[in-house]
């Protein structure tokens, strides 16, 4: 099973990002995560392979065909492509 990292913070439903170790707009995506103390789970895709990897891409795309970064689901319904701060809380309200 991927390894899916918590963070802890103020429930808001349930947020799940998928993200690169190596992406600037993933960090950023994660450190206004943060700065807003909301609770989520992530996983790095490039830190998966094999069928872990396959998975997770699986999954990421029934909610972005083009496997972009970072893609942030929330409440299993609403999805948010890149780094946008706009859109994230404009789904949480």
């Amino acid at each position: 099973m991927a390894e899916i990292k918590k963070v802890p913070g103020d429930e808001k439903g349930e947020l799940f990002l998928f993200a690169l170790s190596t992406c600037i707009w993933c960090r950023k995506t994660k450190a206004f995560l943060d700065e807003k103390n909301l609770a989520y789970s992530y996983v790095f895709m490039d830190e998966l392979d094999g069928k872990d990897r396959e998975e997770m891409r699986a999954k990421l795309k029934d909610w972005n065909p083009d496997c972009s970064y970072p893609t942030l689901v929330i409440n299993n319904s609403k999805c948010v492509v890149g780094f946008d701060t706009d859109a994230i809380l404009k789904e949480l309200k």
